[in-house]
This record gives structure tokens, sequence and C-alpha cells, in this order.
């Protein structure tokens, strides 16, 4: 699997990324990192204790990494659970975490096969 087919298994914007970003290594570089950011568990826990103003930090973060790398499918759904979120929790919050969540595994999901298929 190349990088651009990772992307396309994300539901990235391969070409959008590499038009703001300096070469496709340092792409790979932060597509990497992502895999070890906390902040999802941050989110998950925030959400399940009630600390909806941490779960807003997290959502937040978690946007703002995709919007960066182009994960514009989970860009989306963080975009907007983020500002459900944004003054303590709407209504519509617990669906959108739901869709962060499988958002978020697909992306995973990419990522861990691009690994594993480039030997990294």
């Amino acid at each position: 699997m190349t990088l651009k087919e990772c992307y396309a298994a994300l539901g990235g914007d391969y070409d959008g990324v590499l038009s703001r970003l300096p070469s496709e290594k340092f792409v790979q570089k932060f597509v990497l990192k992502f895999v070890s950011d906390g902040s999802y568990d941050l989110l998950l826990r925030s959400m399940e204790e009630g600390n909806y103003a941490e779960a807003f930090r997290a959502a937040h973060t978690i946007k703002g990494v995709c919007q960066n790398l182009d994960f514009t499918q989970l860009y989306r759904s963080s975009s907007e659970l983020s500002e459900a979120l944004r003054n303590g929790c709407s209504p519509e919050a617990p669906a959108l975490v739901e869709r962060v969540k499988a958002d978020y595994q697909q992306t995973l999901e990419a990522i861990r096969a691009y690994q594993a298929s480039a030997g990294l």
C-alpha cells in the first residue's frame, strides 16, 4: 500500500496535503505519529466522565490534526463534534461521538495497513 492508497482508504485528500507540506516523507512522518496521539482516548474518557470541556478540547485537537493532514472524513466528523461540545454536551453530541469513533477506526486501520505493507 502506498501513502496515496492509505489516504484513499482513510477518506483523506492526498493531493491536498502534498500541496501544503514539503514532501511525502514529511507527510508520512506525521501520519505515523497520528497513531500514538492520545487525543482520541482523552475524548472517549472525557465523554464517559461527563467532562465536556475536556472532551471539547480533545475533539478540537483531533479536528486540527486532521485538518493539517487532510484526513477529510475524520476532520468533518470531529469538527461537528467539536461544535456540539463547544458549550457543553448538546443533544446531538453522543451520535457524533459514534461517527467520530467509526471514522477514527477507519483512519487507524488504513494507517496500520500502510505501516504493515511498508514495513514501518
